[in-house]
């Protein structure tokens, strides 16, 4: 007797990002040493490739495979540039940070503290991902947001 799966499988509700790189492989390890990722599986192409992979960085999800012209799946690196970015939440960003630094990440914008609430940090990995990762370490309502904001706006 055949159990149905479930329509939408544990760990993948919301949105999972599909990330087409250039030299997956290279990717893999790189988020593994930078992001404390754990991979789940992998699937090899031709040459060498990434057919389709699958980490996690805490409850995060996301799915990658090396860019294929064919399928217009390009990578940043192809395209010179990159049109989104993906904001995890973690544990403690101030440690995340240094990991991720010292495995090469490059910093777009260092470690603050956000007026919504966050902590957080921009990073932009060496595949031309552009990540955010974050702790939330206050909890503010709308209002004040609303205040803080445009406190920020007048001194800027």
């Amino acid at each position: 007797m055949t159990t149905k799966p479930a329509p939408i499988p544990a760990g993948s509700e919301g949105a999972t990002p599909y990330l087409y790189i250039r030299g997956a492989a290279k990717a893999l390890d790189f988020y593994k040493r930078a992001f404390g990722a754990k991979e789940e599986m992998r699937m090899d192409g031709p040459n060498g490739t990434i057919g389709h992979a699958e980490i996690a960085i805490g409850k995060a999800h996301v799915m990658m495979a090396d860019e294929n012209a064919a399928m217009n799946a390009l990578s940043p690196d192809t395209l010179g540039g990159t049109s989104a970015s993906f904001y995890v939440y973690v544990e403690d960003v101030d440690a995340f940070f240094k990991q991720a630094v010292g495995a090469g990440a490059t910093v777009l914008k260092p470690v603050a503290d956000q007026f919504y609430g966050d902590r957080s940090c921009f990073l932009k990995d060496p595949f031309g991902h552009q990540w955010g990762f974050a702790s939330h370490v206050e909890e503010v309502s709308r209002e004040e947001m609303e205040r803080r904001a445009a406190a920020m706006a007048t001194q800027a």
